[in-house]
């Protein structure tokens, strides 16, 4: 395991627990601390840790001020026969090395991308939907993820000179990962359990302004990469339209780019609108989403006020799903008719209409002047396909959250859902309540909503059976957020945030 190390906080032991939780022995894997020339309280620091433990190393590095270089020395004293590559302010779920060590064993894998939990941050889930021993670039979701922490084997890394860019280099990342997914034999996703504790911490350069000058050409380093390694093409396209969408497009949407200072928005976009031009084709354009779409060809035209326009527009998008009928069935679900609304300025957000008269083609135009765009351009059929809603549960902590169901909604009308409360609650399971959740993906934008309702609506609802002995209750909060609660006899009904909740009805055993 390698952790470049600088001057940490206390969160610093909370790494340090997370060796002492593994299930390996000491014999069985080391720890190298890459101290990249912190203060001499860290070294002592440093030192009583190794002190403690046999596994762990020191090693005294000058400053680089950059963690690529203190990795690069980490690949190079590793005994181990995968590097597994840690932040200081992060930490391992217990018992994960060992699990994750057989996974690459039993597949022979070269890289292995375990699940990472976003701790304060939100991480994209398609990627840890499910174990893939043998993923495909292109295929699987490979790229929602390219941090450094997963596993790669060591043979392998040095066989191919594997080796992160020395110095201050932005996306230093994504360079080391795509050279290591491109030269890979077997890359494999370990996701049917938590191993990487990813925690969001204030300060961090992930989380500073860019500076347009300096960062996007590390970014054209990158897709320098991309085109070294593939073909002109569909797989090309597909890869790079990965960097446009999340560097650049991202970067010139909704709030984001609504909050710019003035001076600051020109900037950007004298360095993106030529970087576009010369980096991504038509190809790369066309399988981008609905807005982005629209997006990219006002930064082609260098049409500057209506791309703040519609960023302003997405800025004030509002989406509401609310409960607009409740059942519990004979088997114990819960039977749901959902809503979903998008508004601006309390208005409907989209217009509706043929992009060409006659041609039975639809056009869902947003509410705000964008200027003499072809109405082809607003054509929302292909994203019509990917539109779904998910129903997700959260946990009493307000951590972790469950997806009950995912469904494709009809073009009009409310999405009918069926609950089945036992994957809201397993038996092993001591939370008291879960808060009802949506995610909508509609025409490309995606909203992540509380599911409210009227109390009355749902003082309506039948009877359901005991979970474990238990009963269970659908409340709703003041605010109108739906609860399931599952009660002990004779506890009290709290929500998330220890505030009373209306007991809608109490659903017995009979």
């Amino acid at each position: 395991m390698i952790v470049p190390v600088f001057n940490p906080g206390p969160t610093f032991d909370d790494l340090v627990g997370s060796f002492d939780r593994q299930t390996l022995s000491a014999a069985e894997f080391e720890v190298l601390l890459c101290d990249d020339g912190s203060d001499e309280s860290t070294q002592e620091r440093l030192a009583a840790v190794a002190q403690d433990r046999p596994n762990v190393r020191v090693l005294n590095l000058p400053h680089s001020g950059w963690p690529g270089t203190p990795r690069n020395e980490g690949i190079a004293a590793a005994a181990g026969e995968y590097i597994f590559f840690v932040d200081q302010d992060d930490y391992l779920f217990d018992a994960v090395l060992e699990k994750i060590c057989d996974y690459a064993d039993l597949h022979s894998s070269d890289v292995i991308v375990g699940k990472e939990v976003g701790i304060g941050r939100t991480l994209p889930r398609q990627i840890f939907r499910r174990d893939v021993p043998h993923a495909v670039l292109g295929k699987d979701p490979l790229l929602e993820l390219l941090t450094p922490h997963k596993m790669f084997r060591t043979a392998f890394l040095r066989e191919h000179e594997i080796r992160f860019p020395d110095g201050r280099v932005r996306l230093e990342d994504h360079l080391f990962v795509m050279r290591a997914y491109f030269l890979a034999r077997t890359i494999s996703i370990f996701a049917s359990e938590p191993c990487y504790a990813w925690v969001k911490h204030p300060g961090s350069a992930s989380a500073a302004r860019i500076e347009p000058e300096t960062y996007f050409p590390h970014l054209e380093a990158v897709l320098d990469l991309v085109e070294a390694h593939t073909e002109p093409g569909r797989l090309r396209d597909k890869l790079l339209r990965h960097w446009l969408r999340g560097k650049i497009l991202k970067r010139l949407s909704g709030r984001q780019m609504a909050r710019y200072p003035a001076a600051y928005r020109d900037r950007l976009l004298d360095v993106v609108r030529p970087l576009v031009a010369a980096r991504f084709g038509s190809g790369v354009d066309d399988g981008l989403t609905f807005p982005n779409r629209i997006r990219v060809a006002l930064l082609r035209a260098d049409r500057r006020a209506e791309l703040l326009r519609l960023a302003e527009f997405e800025a004030g998008l509002e989406c509401e799903a609310v409960v607009t009928s409740a059942s519990w069935t004979r088997g114990g679900g819960l039977a749901l008719a959902v809503d979903v609304r998008i508004t601006s300025g309390g208005a409907d957000a989209f217009v509706a209409e043929e992009s060409v008269p006659g041609s039975g083609r639809v056009a869902w135009v947003p509410a705000v002047d964008l200027g003499d765009l072809p109405r082809t351009l607003f054509e929302e059929n292909r994203d019509v396909r990917r539109d779904h809603i998910d129903l997700f549960a959260g946990s009493e902590s307000g951590g972790a959250q469950r997806r009950l169901l995912s469904r494709k909604p009809k073009k009009s009308g409310p999405v009918r859902v069926a609950v089945d409360p036992l994957r809201v609650f397993e038996p092993t399971d001591s939370s008291r309540h879960a808060r009802l959740s949506v995610k909508i993906r509609r025409g490309g934008w995606t909203f992540e909503v509380p599911l409210t309702a009227d109390p009355a609506l749902l003082a309506g609802a039948g009877a359901s059976p005991l979970l474990a002995g238990r009963t269970t209750i659908l409340a709703v909060t003041d605010g109108g957020a739906v609860d399931l609660v599952r009660e002990w006899p004779g506890g009290a009904l709290k929500d998330f945030v220890g505030r009373a909740v209306r007991r809608i009805r109490a659903l017995r055993k009979k």
